[in-house]
């Protein structure tokens, strides 16, 4: 508070003498008496003044604030689990606690981070100040709202004597909201982008009175590292290491839509949060105070799905779901734990990528008219064909809405789209008015299922095997996600991430455990060119080490990076099957090799089939010619079969030819 100058109250009057004094009190009583009351009142009013009160009032301050931090203390606040949510306390290795928070305007404590006891103290002392702190510049009474109206409650502040705020930005913000509920959005995963390739999660608040078609105007909060424009290569590397900050925003529901549904070719699953008004209340008081965050943003950890978490478990505390993620954070894992928290989610619903629906639209169409559907995006004078003419206004309907979906599809998702594309739709949609009749409703079945129904990320197998006379028992472990023999339910079809991957074998005869292989990276991305439309590249990449067999050598361990691109295509002779082949190159590094390495390039053919909804197969070939280094050849055969005991349980076998090394695996693999 601002200290005022002292203000002297009354002059000293001086009379010539005490004769005089007494002459005049007996000549002039009135007078004296006039002249005391006059006194009386002047001291009353000046007590009463803002001038006198701001010296009066200190010392009561002081022996207020003293009070809160006492009782403060007493209650053990800096211990509560609430305390601990709001500054994103967790304990540390030295049994203190450190938190996650690295913005130090986020602290009103210079020892903040560490000590959450230093923290409240500081805390409750700047609430008896104008100051502006934090990112957001507003008094500690608005810029951290909801520590404010959770100490208020546990201390039961005597709002008289703390100074009032009004707190009108928050005001705004939080009316605009209109909030009623919560939802978890999840876009799916997106293989094009290294911090999306797991999907992501953020939170739509929905407002009332909302119905699902309005549903898309709400607003949203997101967690996201703050990124250059031209980061390239460095992007991932600094995202692992924590390099970039992250922080809250909030933008309208429609625009994420357009961004991960739209452009990315994402589905989108929204999951409706059951949450009390309070809850909802507490969220978003959090949420502001938020504004004046900035994280270190780690892409396996905190990353944006764990501060989501974190929002979460301090709406509601007895949740407790960050921590349930000690060493790395999967989105599609925190939205498995979220469903299965009992009655907290109260309802599903799904977004289809744009993509998606075309495709599903397409199916739905005999080959004819799915051409036909085709051709009137290159030349509208298919308009006037007697194919197209004789058709139901119904079935044109369709036929043109699919068109404008797909030049609409082409336009958005393309850098360089020319420009008649847009051209084009326009004159499809003016054709499609001239029908005078409303769309009727499609609904699109997902290519995947819900993310909450898939298997866990991280896996460990235990199995056991036979290669080359020798017998061998195995145990690997995995950090994630996905491989091609995975149950695919609830993931993107044809799509590969393994992540930390480390297999410990033991071979019985040779009497050696050594490490057999180890995966940094395995990506495989396998992309079916469904027809003239749906045409895009397949990729892979792969960087770790295995054992092989060479020149002499029966275990060596070998260095690896391979990389390639290739087509593929889809079937359904069975059930489903995808056929795919690459082109790729390869170096490696081992002693096996003369020079210790080997460079060289040839290619891949391979097929993936469902035989059932539990029984899976893969098998595949591989040429490689080596023209650098150990100038050698490299012929490679896999077949390997998954069988699927439930969610989280699985049984493969597996079969690998390199050369003349031959290696048999069965094993038993659990998710977690």
């Amino acid at each position: 508070m601002t200290q005022l100058l002292r203000i002297q109250f009354l002059p000293r009057f001086r009379l010539a003498n005490d004769q005089r004094r007494a002459s005049t009190v007996r000549s002039k009583p009135c007078v004296f008496l006039a002249c005391h009351l006059y006194i009386v009142l002047l001291l009353f009013v000046l007590f009463l003044s803002p001038a006198f009160q701001v010296d009066a009032s200190e010392p009561s301050e002081n022996a207020y604030l003293a009070d809160l931090i006492d009782k403060g203390r007493q209650a053990k606040l800096a211990g509560e689990r609430e305390w601990h949510l709001l500054l994103h306390y967790r304990k540390n290795l030295l049994g203190g606690y450190t938190s996650e928070q690295d913005d130090p305007g986020f602290f009103m404590s210079p020892d903040g981070k560490t000590n959450p006891q230093a923290e409240l103290d500081a805390t409750l002392k700047q609430f008896f100040s104008e100051e502006l702190v934090g990112r957001s510049k507003q008094p500690a009474q608005c810029a951290f709202i909801a520590r404010y109206h959770w100490l208020r409650e546990q201390l039961q502040f005597d709002d008289f004597r703390l100074p009032k705020m009004a707190c009108e930005r928050f005001d705004r913000w939080f009316n605009d909201f209109e909030a009623q509920s919560i939802t978890l959005i999840f876009p799916s995963a997106f293989l094009n982008n290294p911090a999306s390739m797991f999907g992501h999660t953020f939170l739509r608040i929905d407002q009332k009175g909302q119905t699902e078609q309005t549903r898309i105007l709400a607003y949203t909060i997101n967690y996201a590292a703050q990124v250059p424009p031209d980061a390239g290569l460095a992007y991932p590397i600094r995202g692992i290491f924590g390099w970039y900050s992250g922080y809250f925003s909030t933008y309208p529901y429609y625009l994420k839509v357009q961004e991960y549904r739209d452009i990315e070719n994402r589905d989108i699953w929204e999951y409706r949060l059951n949450f009390t008004e309070q809850q909802v209340r507490r969220l978003l008081m959090h949420s502001w105070e938020l504004g004046n965050a900035a994280f270190d943003y780690f892409f396996f950890k905190e990353n944006c799905s764990y501060h989501i978490l974190a929002l979460l478990d301090y709406a509601d505390p007895s949740l407790h779901l960050t921590d349930e993620f000690l060493l790395w954070t999967v989105p599609a894992d925190t939205v498995r734990l979220i469903a299965s928290k009992p009655g907290l989610v109260s309802g599903i619903a799904y977004r289809p990528s744009r993509s998606n629906v075309l495709r599903r639209k397409r199916e739905s169409l005999p080959v004819g008219e799915r051409e036909l559907a085709h051709r009137i995006t290159q030349d509208l004078g298919e308009l006037t064909t007697p194919a197209f003419v004789q058709l139901s206004l119904t079935k044109q309907a369709f036929l043109l809405d699919l068109a404008s979906d797909y030049l609409r599809y082409r336009t958005e998702t393309t850098d360089s789209s020319p420009p008649e594309w847009k051209e084009r739709n326009r004159a499809v949609l003016t054709a499609r008015s001239q029908l005078r009749i409303p769309s009727e409703e499609f609904k699109v079945v997902p290519f995947a299922k819900q993310p909450e129904l898939g298997h866990k990320t991280s896996r460990a197998s235990l199995g056991s095997g036979w290669r080359n006379n020798d017998t061998f028992e195995e145990v690997t472990v995995r950090a994630g996600y996905h491989d091609q023999l995975d149950p695919e339910v609830g993931y993107t079809p044809d799509a590969q991430i393994e992540l930390a991957s480390l297999s410990l074998r033991h071979y019985n005869r040779a009497d050696q455990t050594r490490i057999e292989r180890a995966t940094l990276a395995n990506v495989l991305s396998l992309s079916p060119m469904i027809d003239s439309v749906f045409r895009s590249p397949s990729w892979k990449i792969n960087v770790g080490m295995n054992t092989i067999k060479h020149n002499g050598c029966e275990l060596c361990s070998n260095g690896v990076m391979n990389g390639g691109i290739g087509v593929a295509a889809e079937r359904h002779w069975l059930k489903r099957e995808v056929f795919f082949a690459f082109m790729e190159g390869e170096a490696n590094y081992s002693k096996a090799y003369e020079e210790r390495h080997r460079v060289g390039g040839g290619g891949t053919v391979g097929l993936l089939a469902d035989l059932s909804d539990r029984w899976k197969l893969m098998a595949s070939g591989t040429y490689l010619r080596y023209a650098l280094g150990d100038q050698s050849d490299d012929f490679r055969w896999f077949v390997g079969q998954r069988y699927t005991l439930s969610q989280n349980w699985a049984l493969r076998l597996e079969y690998n030819h390199r050369d003349r090394d031959n290696d048999v695996v069965f094993s038993m693999q659990s998710f977690f």
